[in-house]
């Protein structure tokens, strides 16, 4: 009895430092590659930035191409660059501008706002008091202000950029990096086709209220809405009204605009 209890006791102990050994050669490599998922995530979101201003190109490094691109912090309530005071106190939050991260941002109760109800149409839940803008200069001015995005499709949070002209009014592209629409339907998000029918596009009506939409069905080139217009997505109505959603929203009063004015001759 004593050597069958022995012969237990060694077969859990055994079990236990496998699980042990186990434990520590996988934390040990999650800890030794950190620093390399986190340079690819950045060079994942650089490489994704380039895209939706239209600028990417196949043959040359991401990190070469991105050297074109300034990134600065934008304060959301006033539409003012971020002044030292507040990137310093973001930096020692965890926020620097160099691994700037909107959306654990707003995680962040110190630094987010929750929204509900009419606040909230593109569905985020919460908004972070900043985010990072990204611009592009040829010839001494603006060429390129790319902006990331966000809000609730059909069956996910769709993340990604638009790209706007240095007029601030004209759309030169726009990209999802992250989502979980359904293949075929909503997942068209994705299609160049798509993304194309985006550019040149006008963001605001003359009165200056935001007017891009994604409507049901073709633009009718004859419509005077027709620059403020795109295609919907045949069989993803929700996918569709969501892209407007968040566009709509990051592109007015309660995200960019205030920022955007600035661009636009307001004196912001």
């Amino acid at each position: 009895m004593s050597a069958k209890n022995d012969s237990i006791q060694k077969t859990i102990m055994v079990a236990v430092l496998l699980c042990l050994v186990c434990s520590i050669i996988v934390a040990g490599a999650a800890v030794s590659l950190k620093p390399i998922q986190v340079k690819n995530k950045l060079e994942d979101k650089k490489k994704n930035i380039l895209a939706a201003a239209g600028l990417l190109v196949a043959d040359k490094s991401i990190a070469e191409q991105f050297k074109q691109v300034t990134t600065r912090i934008v304060n959301l309530e006033t539409g003012q660059y971020a002044d030292e005071a507040e990137l310093e106190k973001l930096a020692q939050a965890g926020y620097p501008v160099a691994t700037f991260d909107q959306k654990k941002l707003a995680k962040d109760p110190k630094f987010s706002e929750k929204l509900s109800g009419s606040e909230d149409p593109a569905s985020i839940k919460r908004q972070a008091d900043y985010a990072a803008v990204y611009l592009v200069e040829k010839e001494g001015e603006v060429d390129r202000i790319i902006l990331p995005v966000h809000g609730y499709g059909l069956w996910s949070t769709l993340y990604g950029f638009v790209a706007l002209q240095g007029n601030a009014e004209t759309i030169a592209g726009l990209g999802f990096y992250s989502h979980a629409e359904t293949p075929g339907l909503g997942g068209e998000i994705d299609n160049p086709s798509w993304k194309a029918m985006w550019e040149g596009k006008e963001v605001y009506d003359d009165a200056g209220k935001v007017a891009i939409d994604v409507i049901k069905g073709k633009v009718d080139p004859a419509s005077p809405k027709a620059d403020n217009q795109i295609d919907g997505l045949s069989g993803a109505t929700l996918t569709s009204k969501g892209v407007s959603n968040l566009v709509q929203f990051w592109l007015g009063e309660q995200g960019f605009a205030a920022y955007l004015a600035g661009f636009k001759g307001q004196g912001v």
